[in-house]
């Protein structure tokens, strides 16, 4: 699975890792994706993987739950 946000496109970053006397090895900055329901301006609902600054700004539409009435 690519790491890639499938609203904003954050993909992974690429950085170093610094030890105290310095050293630099290469390291990966992932975004934080979590897998979430996300209902399309059709109505069609789908999962999606989305980081977790597009969930809480609001570009990620949830979709209504539904209840089952049973009376």
């Amino acid at each position: 699975m690519s790491q890639i946000c499938d609203i904003c496109g954050k993909i992974p970053q690429s950085g170093n890792n610094v030890s105290h006397a310095n050293n630099k090895s290469k390291r990966r900055f992932l975004p934080n994706l979590q897998k979430v329901r996300h209902q399309a301006p059709n109505g069609q609902v789908m999962t999606v993987s989305a980081c977790t600054r597009c969930i809480r700004s609001g570009a990620v539409v949830k979709p209504v739950k539904r209840t089952t009435e049973t009376e």
